[in-house]
Parts: C-alpha cells; sequence; structure tokens
C-alpha cells in the first residue's frame, strides 16, 4: 500500500514498486494536464517523496483535496479567508496563482483546520517541488 495522506491518496498493489508506480498513475490522472509528470523517490524505510517541476499544479491539486475532504464549498472558504469573492480563493485552486509560503498556510487553514503540514527539505538533491515527504508519504505491506 502507498499512502500520501495530504492528497487524501492511496494505493495497493502486490509490490511496493507497483504500489509506487500506482501512486505517480494517481497523480498524473488527477491532475490531468497533458505533459505533468511526477517522480517518486524512495527515503528510509518506508516514506517516499513524490517531486514534480510543476508546483503550481500540485498545490492546486493538493488545496483541492483538502477543501473536498472537510466538505466545504468555494464560498465557504473564501468566507473563512475573510474574502467577498470565492474567486479569489478558487484562483489557487484552478492553478492560475501560486500561493507564497505563508499564503499557503493560510490557504490550508481554512481548507483543512487542525491539519498541519509540515515542509522539510527534501532528502534528494532534485530543485523542483517536493511535497509528500512532509505530508506523510509511506509504503506499507
Amino acid at each position: 500500500m502507498a499512502e500520501v495522506p495530504v492528497f487524501d491518496a492511496m494505493t495497493q498493489g502486490r509490490s511496493r514498486k507497483e504500489a509506487l508506480a500506482m501512486i505517480v498513475d494517481w497523480f498524473v490522472a488527477m491532475v490531468d494536464r497533458k505533459g505533468f509528470t511526477v517522480e517518486i523517490q524512495p527515503t528510509e524505510r518506508e516514506r517516499f517523496e513524490i517531486s514534480t517541476v510543476d508546483a503550481r499544479r500540485m498545490i492546486s491539486l493538493m488545496l483541492q483535496r483538502q477543501r473536498h475532504k472537510s466538505g466545504l464549498s468555494l464560498a465557504q472558504v473564501a468566507e473563512r479567508l475573510g474574502v467577498k469573492s470565492r474567486n479569489a480563493y478558487a484562483r489557487y485552486e484552478q492553478g492560475v496563482s501560486v500561493p507564497t509560503v505563508e499564503k499557503l498556510d493560510e490557504l490550508l487553514r481554512a481548507v483543512a483546520p487542525g491539519c498541519d503540514l509540515v515542509l522539510q527539505q527534501s532528502a534528494s538533491p532534485a530543485r523542483h517541488w517536493s511535497g509528500a515527504s512532509a505530508a506523510g508519504a509511506r509504503t506499507s505491506a
């Protein structure tokens, strides 16, 4: 099994390798943008990192998944953020705008109160967005 809780994603395969390949497929299918790719880097024990050069799409997907998981409408999120228009928030979910780290924290608090996201430096030397290690991405038997 491979799980990425911050994206509310889980797959099962007959092996770790198969489960990780299925997580890659899951991300590509969920983002559904031509040319979008992710890579998996196994780290320690059961953990792994997911990386991509397209941080905009990963952040967009994370916000969408967290909002849906919380059962919130765009209007409810806008209200929590203290903005009048739901379009202000929707721009982040659509990938039109990319939030700063501070703004991402604010957005996540609005869509997933009580969920703490811890950012940490990637274990891999790659210079692209790597978010799953911060999200507790793991595999298990």
